[in-house]
């Protein structure tokens, strides 16, 4: 005949579920850990990279309706933008912000006649859209239609504290030669990379 074996004391016949105190403790850190984690990175996202979706033809062919790009907000804190560098800005009279391409910086003298865009007399190697101007040769045609100086902006040189852009699509292309010179003060940053759609997904050249 089976008998019950007497229990030690502090064993209840069923196995205890709850976590000693040290592992306990090793668990609250890492929930503490994880959450310091998520705040980083959340504050990162916002305060330093910045998404910004592209809406419209204007940098065509390098960039498309709908992409979304990461924005690097705070390199321009630390130096001025550079040419070739495709930027965000701040577009007050518009109410919204624009992409376009840094094509003089302060103190350049900025010429544009056609497809030949010039600074201080130096023709710019636009490699970011030489097919495009070559695909428009092929058909007799000019790819700009829009030069600068002209009968709104008579002057070509960039003043201290701004810059002149460009769009890549230079007929469909509200930009420098329309608004004028860009102030440091309207950029919002870099754009770096392009993350959407997946297929799209690029660092963004410079």
């Amino acid at each position: 005949m089976q008998q019950d074996l007497p229990q030690g004391p502090g064993e209840t016949g069923e196995s205890s579920q709850q976590l000693p105190p040290k592992q306990k403790n090793e668990v609250l850190e890492w929930l503490k850990a994880i959450a310091i984690a998520l705040v980083l990175v959340v504050l990162i996202r916002w305060l330093l990279f910045k998404p910004f979706i592209v809406d419209g033809p204007s940098m065509k062919p390098n960039f498309h309706t709908g992409e979304r790009v990461i924005v690097n907000e705070i390199l321009y804190d630390i130096r001025s933008p550079k040419r070739g560098e495709v930027i965000v800005f701040h577009v007050p009279s518009e109410g919204r912000d624009f992409i376009k391409r840094v094509i003089g910086v302060a103190g350049d003298k900025v010429k544009v006649e056609g497809d030949v865009v010039t600074v201080n007399g130096e023709p710019v190697n636009e490699t970011y859209i030489q097919g495009a101007i070559d695909d428009s040769h092929k058909n007799n045609a000019l790819y700009n239609d829009k030069n600068f100086p002209n009968e709104k902006f008579t002057d070509g040189t960039v003043p201290e504290g701004h810059i002149f852009v460009m769009g890549d699509n230079r007929s469909d292309s509200t930009d420098s030669r329309m608004i004028g010179f860009v102030p440091l003060r309207d950029i919002v940053g870099r754009a770096d990379l392009i993350f959407w759609p997946v297929k799209d997904i690029e660092l963004i050249n410079h």
